[in-house]
């Protein structure tokens, strides 16, 4: 059986200020960049994690001369001018969902073969969509096992630009790949999104990348998207924010314990759409303070709510653990895609939620939850993150919590536990 971390109930509101490390999304993206661009960059607050670090890995084993300065946090990239030195690889990428999808479409930009695997649970997820899109402009691929998910191999003989038609439900990351690949196409691209498009703003994220490393990428239209051939990445300083994402988790244990958390380095125009996780928590009861670098969450008397999440699906879980403390029920729709990342982040938070007292009715795109008692726990957390952060947080005000597996924090925030002890006054919050 795997160890499990208990989680210690605070007997006081939460006070304290807090900034999480860099945001895992923004600093994949601006690896990405920063490796095809011409002349080199510094990645400053670069987040160290497992998912950033099986992208330096891979991005190295393509030939990119990237080095890391741990005690500066910070990543030095030498551009490769959208050149990409090695004609084969065989690139491991664990877990990383980023780290596949955008190497995917970026690898299409070379010259030679290239192979993507990674674990079990990435043999899973669906790449389809992404291999898709990349046939429409040119690039060769194969799936080695299953139809539509990984390991693949791209026969790669660059992009030729154009017209792409592609999906956009079950992932917004096959599009954020692709159009931080697409300067590099032999013409400009124009690409259309069929249907809806999942987790939007991390789209603009990528796009205000883009355009920082001087890419030009624009929306036409809603859905359409154009990137030109004729303006390219360069290197240069790039300042990375705090992960909004794992912000969320000290924002809620504000609101579940009526305390107050300040967390720094974000504000409401982050490039980060999860922000808007405090949206939520004001529906909810609780009072938000935006800063000029800071923001401010006081919890209050919780109430249930119903809310769409397409847009700030990566908090999905830590909104769930937040209803188990309001009063009357919290319906989540609009995610029905998060069936398809680390785990089912549908089946398998019900399944803890309702470990935990919950009754829970799965929706085809979300999911009803009406609180019950809190009882004891332990939580299973499928390998998954954000299952193990988000739920801790219902031990700080509920006891007999504990985490299996708390180590598989190591995807994304390998010191979560500490630095949420430290703010629950357990330790310096320095």
């Amino acid at each position: 059986m795997k160890s499990a971390l208990a989680i210690e109930p605070v007997t006081t509101p939460i006070r304290g200020t807090i900034q999480p490390p860099g945001s895992k999304s923004i600093t994949n993206r601006a690896l990405v960049c920063a490796a095809l661009a011409d002349g080199s960059s510094r990645l400053a607050g670069a987040l160290a994690s497992e998912d950033t670090e099986v992208m330096i890995a891979a991005l190295r084993a393509l030939g990119i001369d990237i080095q890391v300065d741990p005690e500066a946090r910070a990543v030095e990239v030498q551009g490769c001018a959208g050149m990409i030195p090695a004609t084969s690889a065989d690139l491991y990428v664990a877990n990383s969902g980023t780290t596949i999808r955008f190497l995917t479409a970026l690898v299409a930009l070379g010259h030679g073969t290239f192979r993507l695997d990674g674990k079990p649970r990435m043999r899973e997820r669906p790449i389809g969509d992404l291999i898709d899109g990349l046939a429409q402009l040119g690039a060769g691929a194969h799936y080695e096992d299953h139809e539509h998910c990984p390991p693949v191999v791209i026969e790669a003989d660059g992009l030729r630009g154009g017209n792409v038609r592609m999906r956009g439900d079950v992932s917004s990351q096959y599009l954020s790949g692709l159009l931080m690949a697409l300067p590099y196409a032999a013409t400009d691209a124009r690409l259309e999104i069929e249907g809806p498009l999942v987790s939007r703003p991390y789209v603009a994220m990528t796009m205000a990348v883009m355009r920082q490393f001087g890419a030009e990428v624009e929306e036409e239209r809603a859905g359409t998207f154009r990137v030109s051939a004729a303006a390219r990445y360069r290197g240069q300083p790039f300042a990375i924010e705090p992960d909004a994402s794992a912000a969320s988790y000290f924002w809620a244990a504000a609101a579940i314990t009526q305390g107050t958390v300040t967390v720094t380095g974000l504000s409401r125009e982050s490039l980060q759409g999860d922000v808007r996780f405090c949206e939520c928590l004001s529906r909810m009861g609780c009072l938000v303070d935006y800063g000029s670098d800071q923001i401010t969450v006081t919890g209050g008397p919780l109430r249930g709510i119903a809310t769409d999440m397409s847009e700030i699906s990566d908090t999905v879980q830590t909104l769930a653990a937040v209803a188990l403390f309001a009063k009357g029920p919290t319906t989540i729709t609009g995610v029905g895609h998060i069936r398809h990342k680390e785990t089912d982040r549908i089946g398998d938070l019900a399944n803890e939620l309702r470990r935990l007292g919950a009754t829970v009715e799965e929706l085809a795109d979300g999911l009803r939850i009406v609180p019950g008692e809190l009882r004891p726990a332990r939580i299973q957390t499928y390998d998954d993150h954000r299952m193990a952060m988000s739920l801790a947080v219902v031990g700080l005000q509920s006891p007999g919590i504990s985490i299996e597996d708390p180590d598989c924090t190591a995807k994304t925030y390998p010191d979560f536990f500490a630095d949420l002890d430290r703010l629950c006054g357990r330790g310096s919050t320095d």
